[in-house]
């Protein structure tokens, strides 16, 4: 389950930094500025596939999709994006590792 898991993690990861690198950029033009419905859909259609790799981590209770209805500000979502990254990072730290016996590093389930 964790190798499924993680070649999820290996596909997702480069959205999410790369959605994470857009949001920096639009908080510093507006950090004030609303996202668009649309926008909101976008990026909690990807939160939503990362919370599936990080639901039962420690770091689950802290991650919440954006509000559809209560539109967030550019700095609101570069906030949560940042905890969605922190916790992508910590499931990789946790899960993925040199295995001695296959002598190659791998997705394996013991926690270090």
């Amino acid at each position: 389950m964790i190798a499924e898991l993680g070649a999820k993690h290996d596909s997702l990861m480069p959205l999410l930094s790369a959605m994470f690198r857009e949001f920096q950029e639009f908080t510093k033009k507006k950090p004030e500025g609303i996202l668009s419905k649309s926008k909101v859909k976008i990026v909690n259609r990807l939160l939503t596939d990362v919370l599936t790799i990080v639901d039962a981590e420690p770091s689950r209770p802290f991650l919440d999709l954006l509000d559809e209805e209560d539109l967030p500000q550019n700095s609101d979502v570069l906030l949560m994006l940042g905890q969605f990254v922190a916790a992508m990072e910590g499931f990789h730290q946790k899960y993925w590792g040199y295995d001695s016996f296959a002598r190659e590093q791998r997705w394996h389930m013991k926690e270090k």
